[in-house]
């Protein structure tokens, strides 16, 4: 990496100014005798003089000399004793923080390379020399919570929760709270939420075994093994959480949910909270919702152009229904919220109902179904039919009784979007049927069925051809020698797993005229799965093989996700 010093020489910078018109001569004669007085940058004098713009001082100086943009992500090893240089309410105040030092020079990332006043600053305080970077601000203020704040080795904290007393069996509220308190538990819950945004983590799980804490990030929909704390200490722990998500830390027999807001630097996280009994204390895994994460554009989902176009077209009709089907976590709301997305007009009434409201959206009415106080999914939709809705999200249908009243709804106007619980797309409909559902109303209501999964995407940083999957494709019938699979042979962006964040996989199942007639004929779900094969649905294998010759994912990913 090679970093540009943005040099300050008067001269230099004056001429600039004069060539462009920006300054007079008189002017920078002023400024240059006053600056021989107060000892500043000369852009910083002219600024103070109103003589010049700030935008075009930064235009200029960033003309004259333009900084390198380092990508912060990339760099491994910044040591705490270096970032230590540059005191926390300086690198706050002005965005930056050290990266690097060579011999008597201090290489700093900033959100403004250009910023003259922050350098000059940055001098005088440490003493040494500044060479400046550019880097992308949310990384900066990331790593500037991680130094600062003391929560970027969780070894370290939990070797201080290692003087934590011992918790005795019977504990009560006052004592809970006061080890709640207690620092190097706030230490140790605080970098655990840091550890697990760094390493892109979607869950946090705290699971107490007999003798030891267990815990784990699910990074790209696999759990990986962390640092635990010493189980005396857990209690505390778990109490701690509690209080940041608003649960009755008195309560330890039953389950409870709740939620925590954090922000670290500009990045702000919405933590779903739940707690379990087990036999051997409370089990507690925490879901992070990052919304700079949501992907709201469709085409960035993971669907082909054909499937797309399918869904488009369904989320265009007045009325009828879409069922979003695959187990939990495998990206359903999100999808049902890109849909929601593209069809948000002024002129539309959008509602939703959900358990939990996981992401707000701009200008759509979000229901968070309570069914403690009888606000359950069935009740909310038969007031919120009153409500003149285009458009109904219901988070999951559960029941007969909410299946019946969205078909209804359905069927009198309204476009209805839901989710349920199915292996792929034809089994929601015998799914509809055994909970009680005329076939004659679902082969009437439905318009599109789209089935989904989540694999896992090459890390694009270490990816190299997959020799022996590339074989394994030819007995997928695919006679193209020029196709080739990929994998990642791992680096220290994926932690060596080969993998960087995830897309989804779809099948989607269009209902035409041919497939409703099936439906009332009552047909099984393989004579429609192999007649909506014959019209042209890709399956989800298909749709996985299709991103493994597209070099997205790895051969082994798709026929472990699929069947």
């Amino acid at each position: 990496m090679i970093y540009y010093t943005i040099s300050m020489e008067r001269k230099e910078l004056g001429q600039l100014l004069l060539e462009k018109g920006l300054i007079s001569g008189a002017q920078l004669e002023e400024v240059l005798e006053l600056q021989k007085k107060e000892k500043k940058f000369l852009g910083e004098l002219l600024l103070e003089k109103g003589y010049v713009k700030r935008e075009d001082l930064i235009e200029v100086l960033t003309e004259q000399k333009k900084a390198d943009y380092v990508d912060l992500s990339k760099i491994q090893g910044i040591k705490p004793e270096l970032v230590k240089l540059v005191d926390e309410n300086i690198a706050r105040r002005f965005i930056c923080i050290p990266i690097a030092k060579e011999e008597d020079t201090l290489v700093i990332a900033m959100k403004d390379p250009t910023d003259i006043v922050a350098i000059d600053t940055l001098r005088r305080l440490t003493g040494l020399k500044i060479r400046v970077v550019k880097a992308d601000e949310t990384k900066i203020t990331t790593l500037i919570e991680k130094f600062y704040s003391g929560l970027d080795n969780i070894p370290q904290a939990i070797s201080e929760l290692e003087a934590t007393p011992e918790e005795k069996e019977e504990v009560d509220i006052t004592q809970l709270k006061v080890a709640a308190e207690d620092a190097p538990i706030v230490k140790f819950v605080n970098s655990l939420f840091v550890k697990a945004i760094e390493k892109r983590a979607t869950d946090i799980h705290l699971e107490p075994r007999e003798k030891d804490v267990s815990v784990r990030f699910r990074i790209d929909g696999i759990l990986y093994n962390f640092p635990s704390p010493p189980k005396n200490a857990y209690p505390g722990i778990v109490t701690r959480i509690k209080i940041l998500s608003n649960l009755d830390i008195g309560e330890r027999r039953l389950p409870q949910d709740g939620r925590i807001k954090i922000k670290i630097g500009l990045k702000e996280i919405d933590i779903r909270t739940s707690t379990l009994p087990t036999i051997y204390g409370e089990k507690v895994v925490m879901r992070l919702l990052d919304k700079e994460k949501l992907v709201l554009n469709m085409e960035e989902l993971g669907f082909e152009k054909e499937e797309l176009e399918k869904f488009k077209n369904a989320l265009k009709k007045p009325y009828g229904m879409i069922i979003v089907t695959g187990p939990t976590g495998s990206g359903k709301t999100t999808t049902l919220y890109s849909g929601l997305t593209y069809i948000n007009t002024p002129e539309k009434n959008i509602v939703t109902i959900e358990d939990p409201v996981e992401y707000q959206l701009e200008g759509i009415n979000q229901v968070q179904v309570k069914p403690k106080i009888g606000l359950t999914f069935a009740n909310v939709l038969r007031h919120l039919l009153r409500q003149d809705p285009d458009v109904i999200m219901i988070g999951e249908i559960r029941d007969l009784e909410t299946a019946q009243i969205a078909i209804q709804a359905s069927l009198t106007g309204h476009l209805v979007i839901t989710t349920l619980h199915t292996n792929d797309t034809v089994s929601t409909i015998s799914r509809l049927y055994y909970m009680g559902v005329e076939p004659y109303l679902i082969a009437d209501a439905l318009n599109l069925v789209i089935a989904q999964r989540l694999v896992r995407r090459i890390c694009t940083e270490c990816k190299v051809i997959d020799e022996e999957g590339t074989e394994i494709l030819k007995s997928y019938e695919i006679k193209n020698d020029k196709i080739k699979a990929y994998k990642g042979k791992g680096c220290s962006l994926c932690d060596f797993t080969g993998y960087y964040g995830r897309i989804a996989i779809y099948e989607v199942l269009e209902f035409t005229k041919e497939i409703r007639e099936m439906i009332l004929k009552k047909k099984s779900d393989d004579e429609v799965k192999e007649f909506a094969i014959k019209q042209g649905m890709k399956t989800l294998r298909e749709s996985a093989i299709k991103k493994v010759i597209n070099g997205i994912t790895t051969l082994s990913e798709a026929l472990t996700v699929t069947i």
